[in-house]
């Protein structure tokens, strides 16, 4: 069986509020290129999430790289930031207004982590199992690409010879 190659993208960005909505676009706008639109809603809070953290904890800057990839039908989503304190899950209180972060990604993920970089930083990561092939959408067709067009057989008009009558179409105004 010959299996699909990798599908690979990556973002680098300053992760600053404006940029994270861009990045959640772009991630959105890759997953329905693969056809993984059941995948998009979990991986775009899942990044915001990630994204939200190197903005506020991240140091000495925010300059991060947003990753995401399929391999094996799981989707990996990660975020390398320069930042070696590794984070933590809190346990906020209920009047606690920020703190949910990793509960969250935890909580839509089937996995998640994080692992150092040498020294030269972080990255966590979360996965995502990518639905069965025969749920992913099936790409638009291209109406025109063939002589036989979008119309039931039935509907065709034949002239008395037994040919198919030439389409007319008109403009009015």
């Amino acid at each position: 069986m010959i299996s699909e190659p990798s599908r690979h993208c990556t973002v680098e960005l300053q992760a600053l509020p404006s940029r994270i909505g861009q990045v959640r676009r772009i991630i959105s706008a890759q997953l329905r290129y693969w056809h993984l639109d059941p995948l998009i809603d979990q991986a775009a809070l899942g990044v915001t999430e990630l994204l939200t953290n190197v903005h506020r904890h991240a140091q000495p800057d925010k300059s991060c790289t947003v990753e995401i990839e399929l391999l094996l039908e799981r989707l990996t989503v990660s975020v390398h930031d320069h930042d070696p304190r590794l984070p933590t899950v809190r346990e906020p209180s209920s009047s606690s207004t920020s703190g949910r972060g990793l509960a969250l990604i935890a909580a839509v993920s089937e996995s998640w982590g994080v692992r150092p970089r040498g020294g030269a930083g972080k990255v966590v990561w979360f996965t995502l199992p990518a639905p069965p092939r025969s749920f992913a959408l099936p790409p638009h067709p291209v109406y025109g690409a063939t002589t036989d067009g979008p119309f039931e057989l039935e509907s065709v008009t034949y002239l008395e010879s037994g040919t198919p009558a030439a389409a007319r179409s008109a403009v009015v105004g």
